[in-house]
């Protein structure tokens, strides 16, 4: 370097440029070096299938990894029993079950297997039970073969229709796609046949609804729900929607006695016991609301907010008490159950 530069000036002669043919045979030899590592991966696996071994490809081995087992029919069969009343719900799903898994059988041995639709109508007033039926059912279809997922995807009008003309197909579409190889759950599905509006949009997405559950008839089934007048005037507001559906489960409202087991279930899950005082208080409450129950009576969700209800005044009459006993803790009072009730 010339003494007489500056610290900071550059000069050309500083740098050594290799000439361009020596970096083409840079390239050739990488090239090379690649193939010969080619050759020996080859190589190897030949080796291995010789000698019996096996490679496996990690993208392979993670998608196996990804692939769920498929439910236990006897365990979903006793959760379907352990569901408080239902009983005629609970028969109309066994002798479901028992009619497809013979229709496999009879498909298995080469017999004639009559046409037969899987989609239902599910009729009753809110919190009867509809939704935790529709997801034990989609799992037990898995079960035997008839679903290859088995998952629950559950919406309303909401989630299918949305505010421009074309866009609710789409809409639709993505859902139904999204529910393929398991059950779409539609709650009040008569809000999708508006009376009032001839070129409501609810009208496109059953259109929608109609000519999927033809597409995917062997891997995707719909169930519908409501209050049992409306879906009646559902299913009748569109041929389509007859012929495909033929299958109604009717859920009647829950007895006081089926109440009150309901929210025994809800206090022993939670840790939480009764004293013999709020025990009877809390059947005497169950049966003046199932007597005096009218269009807004929400079964089992009425006893889930009263539920509610009292762990949050029996927070309060707790956090009052300097030192909390466990049994204060865990124990509800006919004074919390009476204030709850007047909330």
């Amino acid at each position: 370097m010339d003494e007489n530069k500056n610290k900071g000036d550059i000069d050309s002669s500083d740098f050594h440029i290799k000439p361009a043919g020596s970096y083409l045979d840079s390239l050739s030899d990488f090239a090379d070096l690649l193939g010969t590592i080619e050759k020996a991966e080859t190589a190897a696996k030949e080796l291995l299938k010789e000698t019996g071994g096996t490679i496996k490809d990690d993208a392979a081995k993670t998608k196996a990894e990804k692939v769920p087992e498929k439910p236990d029919l006897d365990k979903l069969l006793k959760q379907l029993d352990s569901l408080v009343g239902l009983e005629k719900i609970k028969a109309n799903v066994k002798s479901l079950i028992n009619l497809v898994k013979v229709r496999k059988l009879r498909e298995e041995n080469g017999l004639t297997v009559p046409p037969m639709s899987l989609h239902m109508v599910f009729m009753g007033n809110p919190g009867t039970g509809k939704t935790t039926v529709a997801r034990i059912l989609s799992e037990l279809y898995c079960a035997i073969g008839v679903l290859t997922k088995g998952h629950l995807v559950e919406v309303d009008r909401s989630g299918l229709v949305a505010g421009f003309v074309g866009q609710t197909a789409i809409k639709t579409g993505d859902v139904i796609k999204s529910a393929l190889g398991g059950i779409l759950f539609i709650d009040e599905a008569y809000a999708l046949a508006s009376k009032d509006a001839s070129n409501d949009f609810g009208h496109e997405a059953v259109e929608t609804l109609l000519k999927s559950m033809e597409d995917h008839r062997d891997d995707f089934i719909v169930i519908v729900a409501g209050y049992e007048e409306l879906m009646e005037g559902f299913i009748s507001s569109n041929p389509g929607l007859e012929s495909r559906f033929n299958r109604y489960f009717v859920f009647e409202d829950y007895s006081s006695t089926e109440l009150y087991t309901i929210f025994d279930g809800m206090c022993s899950k939670n840790e939480y016991i009764l004293n013999e005082e709020a025990k009877d208080f809390a059947k005497k409450h169950f049966e003046t609301i199932y007597e005096n129950r009218d269009e807004n009576f929400g079964n089992a969700r009425d006893v889930r907010n009263f539920f509610e209800d009292i762990v949050s005044v029996h927070s309060d009459r707790i956090s009052a008490i300097e030192k909390p006993t466990r049994d204060d803790l865990m124990t509800f009072t006919r004074h919390d159950l009476e204030k709850a009730s007047e909330m």
